[in-house]
């Protein structure tokens, strides 16, 4: 593309907003578009636009922006506090994937160094899609969420730690003995002085010098961007690629309370600059050998759509989490990411495999990509639909406590130790009642230590489940579950026990609200809608004083 060519440029930017727009009406990511425009742009397509100039360097600062805002919003927290299940589920199936995918690629008849950029290329799944639809569904807060984002964070590391690898050693390959040895002491003398140079500006000049950067909202964005793109320049002047140094970038900058201001201002010009990105990456596309592509690319969507998921189930129930938990879990990891076609561009650019082998890599992202939102989007009604075969995988054994004596005198039976129900179990039991808290996360249960409070492991959709809660004695049942669906379980598996004592529900929507009145609840608690009137009763009263 002529970067002086005023309405070539305009009609392809206004190319992908159509198709953006179509796209998001069939509630695809705009990933998928993009890529489709540049297609259709393409050498393969129109011919307006080649993979070089202006689009490439465009693609590339796209791709720093989009690992500096990875390193920025980095949350090993998150890992953290999500045990040991998100460093094992993400681990996992990095290797399982990797492996089973490589003996695959292998059976298919590719070489080992193109099976293995296959593989590796499989294992990550898409951090900012996945992020983006369990937002929309109100399920990041959820279980299964949680462990989700763990997980995709665990991945996001793998990559960089991949393309670091990559970078370092790829265009050494050839090399051997001595040779070897001294390469690989100068690579890492190189890398320790990096990551000595960016904790020396991370610990005594970028703190004053943000300070002062941030007293102009518009210079702050210049300055990270800029400080992206140097410290990627930089990195890739010593050996390594611009996206380890982007990524570190970002990592420096993720303890400083400036983090978040600058993120915002950056991801709308993280999108647009990934808009190149992808229209490099459809404009690459070769077709020659389309009639064999398809038929492995097909294998390896196919493997990708089950077999990830499936490989997350099985790691969690063997980990005596809920088979429903990994199955929504398991979901969000089938498809393949923007950070597996940014390691099958690197592969390209170091030689190390051919533009067919991009071509494949991106269509099974094209495929995976388009077919797990619809597969995240409508993830619960495909469990209920699998619900009964899913059932044989579960794990009962160690998760249901035994009956103990505060088991069977609890007077109220609670659904949900997270924020809110925590806070509800501890006023109850301030009140003299004898709580017997229900959860599906292991990590809550063992952790819990509120006087007056019990906590056992447990389903609120486990009708079976129910058969051990003392629901003759219990004079109250409540759910600070704001999932209308796992409610109405609730409610159904309580009726077909015959409770008769009270029943109250958690809604955050008023449509939620009245539909769970509809099914004859007690009590609907709206806490959302009674923080509202509370702050604005509080409000009122000091206004008019």
């Amino acid at each position: 593309m002529d970067p002086y060519d005023f309405p070539l440029v305009a009609a392809v930017l206004a190319i992908s907003a159509a198709v953006g727009l179509l796209a998001t009406l069939l509630k695809q990511p705009l990933i998928v578009a993009f890529i489709g425009v540049g297609i259709l742009v393409g050498p393969a397509g129109a011919g307006w636009v080649e993979a070089e100039g202006t689009v490439e360097l465009l693609a590339r600062l796209g791709i720093a922006v989009l690992l500096f805002l990875v390193g920025l919003r980095l949350d090993l927290h998150l890992v953290r506090t999500t045990g040991p299940i998100a460093l094992a589920t993400g681990l996992g199936q990095v290797l399982f994937t990797s492996v089973i995918g490589f003996l695959i690629a292998l059976a298919l008849g590719m070489d080992t160094v193109t099976a293995l950029y296959v593989a590796v290329a499989l294992t990550f799944s898409s951090t900012i899609i996945i992020v983006k639809l369990l937002s929309d569904k109100r399920e990041l807060e959820q279980l299964h969420g949680r462990i989700a984002v763990g997980f995709l964070i665990v991945q996001d590391i793998v990559v960089v730690l991949v393309m670091i690898g990559l970078t370092a050693f790829g265009q050494r390959a050839g090399d051997s003995g001595g040779g070897m040895a001294l390469n690989i002491a100068l690579v890492f003398a190189k890398g320790l002085g990096l990551l000595a140079g960016i904790a020396a500006l991370t610990r005594y000049v970028l703190p004053g010098l943000l300070h002062r950067v941030a007293r102009s909202q518009e210079l702050l964005l210049l300055f990270g961007l800029a400080y992206a793109v140097s410290v990627a320049a930089l990195s890739e002047w010593l050996g390594f690629s611009s996206e380890v140094g982007a990524f570190l970038a970002g990592v420096s900058l993720a303890g400083t309370p400036y983090r978040d201001a600058m993120g915002a201002r950056l991801v709308s010009l993280r999108d647009f600059l990934l808009l190149f990105f992808f229209l490099e990456l459809g404009a690459q596309l070769e077709f020659t050998d389309a009639g064999t592509q398809i038929a492995e690319a097909l294998v390896f969507s196919v493997f990708v759509l089950v077999g990830n998921p499936l490989i997350v189930v099985v790691i969690m129930v063997a980990m005596r989490y809920p088979v429903r938990v990994g199955f929504l879990a398991g979901l969000t990891v089938a498809q393949i990411s923007e950070f597996s076609l940014i390691l099958a561009a690197l592969g390209y650019s170091l030689g190390h495999i051919t533009g067919a082998t991009v071509s494949l890599i991106t269509v099974v992202g094209l495929v995976t990509i388009g077919a797990s939102t619809y597969l995240i989007l409508y993830s619960h009604q495909i469990y209920g639909r699998l619900e009964r075969r899913l059932a044989r995988f579960e794990r009962t054994g160690a998760r249901h406590a035994e009956p103990t004596d505060a088991h069977r005198d609890a007077d109220v039976v609670l659904y949900g130790l997270g924020r809110f129900g925590g806070l509800l179990a501890d006023r109850l039991s301030r009140s003299g009642h004898r709580v017997l808290a229900v959860d599906y996360d292991p990590h809550r249960v063992a952790r819990n230590d509120r006087e007056g409070v019990t906590a056992v492991f447990g389903s609120a959709e486990d009708v079976h489940f129910l058969e051990s809660l003392p629901l003759a004695r219990a004079r109250c049942v409540v759910s600070a579950i704001p999932v209308a669906d796992t409610n109405r379980a609730l409610l159904h598996g309580l009726r077909h026990h015959g409770y008769r004592g009270v029943t109250a529900v958690t809604a955050h929507s008023r449509r939620d609200a009245e539909h769970l009145r509809a099914e004859g609840v007690d009590l609907v608690i709206e806490p959302f809608a009674a923080a509202a009137s509370d702050a604005a009763a509080a409000l009122d009263g000091l206004l008019r004083d």
